[in-house]
């Protein structure tokens, strides 16, 4: 059995996300979406908590009977082991994503050289879609309704109402 990690902070999710984690649920028997602490991303850290994180994930992938979503902080790698998973799942947009997963998948190779890496290309409509990118329109009361799940996007538009 093949059991696949898709991992990422999910700040938040995004439906570039999902297209991934769909696309390896297709794939792989098992699938464990990680959710990385990630406290010190950012100058401020995350948007969301690790809970509300770790919740959009599990609403958005409810309807995918082989996912399941975990939260971690550890390497990555680490938590692979743990989990059992040989298998790591990433998302490609750009050449930048590239450019930065290569050297994520030279080191984490280098801690354990039975973990494999896997690239899904996004599609198009997907190239440019991040979660900063959805945090910065969202912040400037924009519509992000077809690049989030809908309880991302109320999320999102509670969270920016109460920073006014």
């Amino acid at each position: 059995m093949k059991k696949a990690l898709v991992p990422g902070t999910f700040d938040p999710i995004t439906n570039g996300h999902l297209d991934v984690i769909t696309r390896a649920s297709q794939i792989f028997d098992e699938v464990v979406v990680g959710v990385a602490a990630s406290v010190g991303k950012g100058p401020k850290g995350p948007l969301f908590s690790l809970e509300e994180r770790v919740q959009f994930a599990r609403d958005a992938t409810a309807h995918l009977d082989n996912v399941t979503v975990m939260c971690f902080n550890d390497l990555l790698v680490h938590f692979a082991e743990q989990i059992g998973a040989n298998v790591v799942v990433k998302g490609l947009r750009a050449i930048t994503d590239f450019e930065y997963e290569f050297q994520m998948t030279a080191a984490n190779y280098r801690l354990n050289k039975n973990i494999e890496t896997m690239f899904i290309m996004s599609p198009p409509e997907y190239m440019y879609l991040s979660s900063s990118i959805v945090r910065e329109i969202s912040s400037f009361d924009g519509n992000v309704s077809d690049l989030v799940p809908d309880g991302v996007e109320k999320a999102l538009k509670q969270r920016f109402r109460d920073k006014l």
